[in-house]
């Protein structure tokens, strides 16, 4: 038998031996002992096989029967078959189930966009140079895919056949390369927008978007430690990743770079390019073409001038007052002398600045009393001019202005250093690979981040930012020439299955909540954990620790829909942010998918790994990666504010 097998086993009997060990006899027993009793059994049904959605809520439907029936067995059956109602409803009622079958499509859209392969290649011919390139450029691969996908089994999928025969080809360690793979394609479940996120928030109460928020730069720091790792791994031993050879490296350039380069035109791509715009060097090469990959070689320079300028606008613009601006009717006439500063309030109707009558003219000389900023307010013409035809409030504004923070000079003076050493070393190699590049991540990474950047900056929900990711999956489809009806149907079957699955788990894990709290198992958790006296460090230590073995034999949704309900009720007991406690977790529950008997990503490349890698490779591989996991944990735990910047800088 398999060691995965007797491994499961193993724990199974350990849970078998503890129940019989710990629970008191049957005379005995209370009905918060039939809650933990419930609790155990439901780790061991699940361990056998059996599908979690259903065993959570039959194993719920007849411990709630028992509950009842031990204070009123008449109208136990009725009282039972209530509750399943109300749960299942309330589970169809809450909105923020709703962008999960949004972000699943826009998954699996993109998924069939094939941009996965166009990204991959791109990305390592743009890192060739680094150590390790190929296991980088799967790590960063697999982490804007699953940025924008959140499906681990799909990630790891799609590469496993794109990335892996490239790194075996390449002499890469079979170890190292499954350890990237697996890894990579796991921070999908991290990396906003996740589905983990949405399903804690709606188990633990928390806002959606401060979680994805909060996650944005955990994520990031994680997918940053593991390329550190392959980095170092391929200093201290080049042989599990040797470097790729000249002909690997090597672009293949179009005919126009040729032609300028043998015309004696410069190895810079910006410089030949203007040369060629003049004299004889452009005689083969046709000025259309010419003007067009100038175009593209200044992309990033406008894109600089474009954010740079924007950002001015923002950070130079007049502080606003609290007399100023459009003031309630009303208010204005109560406290006349606010409004001796000007502003778009009505004035009071027997002050100095009152209407003049319509046969004075709408330009007539104000009191001499008015203040200067009352009259241009006052002396406007229907079309926003005052009499010197000068828009109105312009020199205000102006005078206004604030001078731009040292701070956005300093960001100017380092992004117009890089632009210049970016043009300085551009050749028509690079600009082949940035080429690549345009096509594959910056579509990508619009969708990204118009995605995030609605919901981060309050622009649109969770769920509204999901239909428009739909829809922007769907013009990538489309754009890449892959949207046809077998990919659509496709696509919406797989998203019903896991949407239907999601929402199953809600409603099992709904009717087991009622059950244990009813049987009043949360009750002796509680009165247990509060009697050990731990401190808010202990409790947290404790908590993640358990998370971390829960993650060995079962999934994240067990442990989410499951065990969430137990430790959120006690943070407030703690003084524990349920927003700083959901991080962690989503942190820890990465290792459920790297750890075995049930890590899933390790199943999911061995299917579309060659015969000869086997699934002891794979687990070996992962392990280095699992230990980056904690540390990131540990460093998130020392410095929380990697996770609680940014909701706090957004939502404070």
């Amino acid at each position: 038998m398999r060691k995965e097998v007797w491994f499961g086993l193993s724990i199974m009997v350990l849970i078998v031996i503890g129940l019989f060990v710990l629970m008191p006899s049957p005379s005995e027993m209370t009905n918060g002992h039939l809650g933990l009793l419930m609790l155990a059994l439901i780790v061991v049904a699940i361990m056998l096989g059996f599908p979690t959605a259903f065993t959570l809520m039959g194993m719920g439907v007849m411990f709630t029967w028992f509950a009842y029936r031990s204070v009123n067995p008449d109208i136990a059956v009725q009282q039972t078959l209530d509750l399943m109602v109300q749960r299942a409803y309330s589970v169809m009622s809450n909105d923020v189930l709703i962008s999960v079958p949004l972000f699943v499509f826009m998954g699996y859209l993109v998924e069939r966009a094939n941009l996965i392969d166009r990204l991959f290649k791109s990305l390592h011919l743009a890192m060739a140079r680094m150590p390790g390139s190929l296991a980088v450029a799967t790590i960063v691969t697999c982490a804007i895919f699953a940025t924008a996908t959140g499906i681990v089994g799909a990630v790891v999928t799609l590469m496993g056949l794109l990335a892996f025969p490239a790194m075996l080809k390449a002499g890469y360690s079979i170890r190292l390369s499954a350890g990237a793979i697996t890894a990579g394609g796991c921070l999908g479940i991290l990396i906003p927008p996740s589905v983990l996120l949405i399903v804690y928030g709606a188990t633990a109460g928390v806002s959606v978007v401060k979680l994805y928020a909060g996650a944005f730069f955990p994520g990031i720091m994680l997918a940053a430690l593991y390329v550190a790792y392959v980095i170092i791994v391929t200093k201290l031993k080049p042989e599990a990743a040797p470097p790729l050879s000249a002909a690997e490296r090597e672009v293949k350039l179009p005919t126009h770079a040729d032609t300028i380069m043998r015309s004696g035109g410069s190895r810079n791509a910006v410089a030949g390019l203007l040369g060629a715009l003049k004299g004889r060097r452009n005689a083969a090469v046709p000025m259309p073409t010419l003007l067009s990959q100038l175009g593209i070689a200044l992309l990033p320079a406008l894109a600089f001038a474009l954010v740079m300028g924007f950002t001015y606008r923002i950070v130079t613009a007049p502080a606003e007052h609290a007399e100023s601006g459009l003031v309630e009717m009303g208010v204005g006439a109560q406290e006349p002398d606010a409004q001796q500063d000007g502003g778009l309030s009505e004035p009071p109707a027997d002050g100095s600045l009152a209407e003049p009558p319509a046969e004075g003219g709408g330009l007539a000389e104000p009191p001499a009393e008015g203040s200067a900023k009352a009259d241009a307010a006052t002396e406007q013409t229907s079309d926003g001019k005052d009499p010197s035809g000068a828009a109105a409030g312009a020199p205000e504004a102006a005078a206004n202005a604030q001078p731009a923070p040292q701070a956005y000079w300093i960001a100017f003076g380092i992004g117009l250093a890089a632009l210049l050493v970016l043009y300085a070393f551009l050749s028509f190699a690079r600009l082949e690979v940035f080429k690549m590049l345009l096509g594959s991540f910056f579509p990508l990474a619009l969708l990204i981040l118009a995605v995030l950047g609605t919901i981060v900056f309050g622009l649109a929900t969770p769920s509204e930012a999901a239909a428009m990711g739909s829809l922007g999956g769907l013009l990538l489809a489309a754009a890449y020439r892959r949207l046809n009806y077998s990919v659509l149907k496709e696509s919406v079957l797989l998203t019903a299955k896991t949407s239907a699955m999601v929402c199953w788990l809600f409603v099992g894990s709904s009717i087991f909540s009622a059950a244990f709290a009813l049987l009043g198992g949360q009750e002796i958790v509680n009165a247990w954990v509060k009697s050990m006296e731990l401190t808010p460090v202990q409790f947290m230590i404790l908590a993640q620790v358990i998370i971390f073995l829960l993650g060995w034999p079962l999934e994240w949704t067990e442990i989410i829909v499951i065990f969430m309900p137990i430790f959120v009720p006690l943070l407030a007991h703690f003084n524990i942010d349920p927003l700083f406690f959901g991080l962690l977790v989503a942190l820890n529950l990465q290792t459920a998918f790297l750890s075995p008997p049930v890590a899933m990503s390790a199943f999911y490349l061995k299917g579309v790994a060659p015969p000869h890698v086997t699934l002891n490779q794979i687990f070996v591989g992962m392990m280095p990666f699992m230990a980056i996991q904690i540390i990131a944990l540990v460093l998130l735990y020392m410095f929380p504010g990697i996770g609680l910047w940014l909701p706090e800088v957004l939502y404070r």
